[in-house]
């Protein structure tokens, strides 16, 4: 029985600890979207890891980027984050995006972790998941 308790007393504490990581991620992807509905590609910048950072060099290069690339991302009408999973020692967290037309998109934003917490070191987009399409 003691065994069991410290079992289950151990994966609440890592399960408490997921938690806290996928809040902080969620939270951070989601100031960025913020930041993008405002049009303050700046401060959108600020969540980009410093791999990102280099490859755009300006938050105006990085606007345009995803203006253009990810206008769903630039005006979502909603935003759900969806699962937080580890593939290949890199954390990626899910996300559905539903964009002013009503489709749907499922984007994968790989995080990684910084001194001054997780930035967004990429997204892939997964494709269209509209069940009208």
């Amino acid at each position: 029985m003691r065994h069991l308790l410290l079992a289950l007393s151990l994966s609440a504490g890592l399960a408490s600890g997921a938690f806290a990581q996928s809040d902080e991620i969620e939270a951070n992807i989601a100031a960025q979207i913020k930041a993008f509905e405002a049009d303050d590609f700046a401060t959108a910048f600020t969540f980009a890891s410093p791999n990102i950072q280099r490859l755009f060099q300006t938050p105006e290069n990085f606007g345009v980027m995803v203006k253009r690339g990810y206008p769903m991302v630039w005006r979502p009408a909603e935003v759900q984050f969806l699962e937080l999973r580890e593939v290949a020692g890199a954390l990626w967290q899910k996300v559905m995006i539903i964009d002013g037309a009503g489709r749907v998109h499922i984007l994968d934003y790989q995080m990684v972790q910084m001194e001054n917490g997780w930035k967004i070191n990429g997204v892939q987009l997964l494709g269209n998941s509209d069940p009208a399409a």
